[in-house]
């Protein structure tokens, strides 16, 4: 018999069309949870309530975050319902379990002075260029890592200003890019992409030594040593939500937001609109009569 998690891996890639990104958290989080089954004798086609409702209490008395433990919840909930329509089990386990409230807490991001810095640090090394010119592009259109790293040069309109980006799910959407940032892009392009090619040919904009496609992992390396002394640690996300927030703090509508972030529900983008005390003092004193 094929493992249940396989045929539900395959299920996700085939029907589904989620990121390789998503797949590999799903397949993490329901082999933690098997793992756990396994020490009390259980498995993935045979667990209860009970045993659900104790991974979850370990996981979250192990210090996990709100957000890491409703991503569980979610694979594990995908998981049952798939095994309920294939007939592997007869009754949901994970049937009306919550997700936790805090799930949707309100993301960390520094100023516009301190993203300012973080832009100007890339200086006087070799790939400098190319450093600079990606964060500006993750600033300027709010991209996930995983998508940045896949950006082909064709994907940019340099005339238009925008890029075209096959999102989360293998969903295509067009997203603006300030003008400072594709000055950047094509300096770059230019000047320190051939050097990284050395007589090869790529379709990707953003590469490594040898030539290679950036990859995730040194992309959030970079991100760590340029903001090593900032007041945040900064990672590709973090960016994400400044562009996020940056905008709506400059008037930018909800809506147009959650297209240019990907957000398929509204619901997700709307995380940003939860203020802090100085949006509220900035808005009272801009609107108000005696402001």
């Amino acid at each position: 018999m094929i493992d249940p998690l396989e045929r539900f891996l395959n299920y996700l890639t085939v029907e589904k069309g989620l990121s390789a990104n998503t797949l590999e958290a799903y397949d993490r989080d329901i082999r933690k949870f098997r793992t756990f089954l396994e020490k009390s004798g259980g498995t993935l086609t045979r667990f209860s309530r009970q045993d659900l409702t104790d991974f979850l209490m370990n996981l979250r008395d192990s210090g996990i975050q709100s957000s890491s433990l409703a991503r569980n919840i979610a694979a594990l909930r995908g998981l049952c319902k798939f095994m309920l329509l294939e007939g592997i089990i007869k009754e949901d386990p994970i049937e009306n379990v919550s997700t936790p409230r805090g799930w949707k807490r309100i993301p960390k991001i520094v100023g516009t002075e301190e993203v300012a810095e973080l832009l100007s640090k890339p200086s006087g090394k070799k790939l400098s260029l190319r450093d600079r010119a990606m964060l500006e592009m993750l600033y300027s259109s709010g991209l996930r890592a995983s998508e940045i790293i896949k950006i082909k040069i064709n994907d940019i309109n340099f005339e238009a200003g925008f890029i075209t980006i096959m999102g989360k799910g293998s969903k295509e959407r067009v997203v603006p890019v300030h003008e400072t940032a594709l000055k950047t892009v094509q300096q770059y392009i230019d000047q320190s992409r051939p050097d990284l090619l050395r007589n090869r040919t790529s379709p990707y904009l953003f590469l490594a030594k040898g030539g290679k496609p950036m990859t995730r992992q040194r992309l959030w390396q970079l991100l760590k040593t340029y903001s090593s002394d900032l007041s945040i640690a900064i990672s590709p996300h973090t960016l994400r939500h400044c562009f996020a927030s940056h905008l709506l703090d400059g008037g930018a509508d909800l809506r147009a937001l959650q297209k240019m972030l990907g957000h398929t529900d509204i619901s997700t983008t709307q995380i940003y609109t939860k203020v802090t005390p100085e949006r509220l003092r900035k808005i009272h004193k801009l609107h108000h009569p005696r402001g």
